[in-house]
């Protein structure tokens, strides 16, 4: 299997509106714009399953190549369709090596707290000011043998070198909380002891 690569030809469009892109999707291109720095956007079709593939993580840096222009971009944001979860469209933005970029990073809990336990995940992410090419795949956040009662908040969270909390400080991220026994005879399943628990924050 050739290795994937981040390098993408785009080519530049001038169809617009739900019928052009319709018919670009069903040539399995995904039709996006490009905001760059104080120029105007530029409407591009990108190619679909290797961007589809490259998106899979979150903050993806495609190396576009327009008409034989190199762009470093960022993925800012990705349509998708609500059913069928194929690409619509994507806006991507112009980066520059050494420019500081704010994005969303995913949180990552590991580890297994105390016995009698259970771990909540308040916040699936946190946003970080960060250099635009060393972008984090995600946050880990260690667990092991937290005892109920203990609660991490965004500033807790140990940062990667060189990046910054945007998220506000007292965020509840964390929550370790005692396991509440149920009545012999329920039904229900409980999480075994130290489980994580994801809460959407909302």
């Amino acid at each position: 299997m050739a290795e994937l690569t981040n390098k993408v030809v785009a080519e530049l469009r001038t169809s617009f509106g739900k019928g052009a892109a319709r018919k670009i999707r069903a040539q399995d291109k995904i039709p996006a714009v490009l905001y760059g720095h104080g120029t105007e956007p530029q409407h591009v079709t990108l190619p679909g399953h290797q961007v589809l593939l490259l998106t899979r993580k979150a903050n993806a840096i495609l190396e576009l190549d327009i008409d034989g222009t190199p762009q470093t971009t960022l993925v800012k944001d990705i349509q998708r369709d609500p059913v069928r979860q194929i690409i619509e469209h994507i806006d991507l933005v112009v980066i520059q090596l050494g420019e500081k970029v704010s994005v969303d990073i995913p949180v990552h809990v590991e580890g297994e707290a105390a016995p009698g336990t259970l771990v909540s995940i308040d916040a699936n992410t946190l946003s970080l000011e960060v250099d635009a090419t060393k972008i984090p795949q995600n946050i880990v956040i260690s667990v092991e043998g937290l005892e109920a009662g203990t609660q991490i908040a965004a500033g807790d969270v140990v940062l990667p070198d060189g990046a910054t909390l945007v998220t506000e400080a007292d965020v509840l991220v964390v929550n370790v909380t005692a396991e509440v026994e149920q009545d012999l005879g329920e039904d229900d399943e409980t999480p075994a002891s130290g489980d994580v628990v994801t809460e959407t924050a909302e």
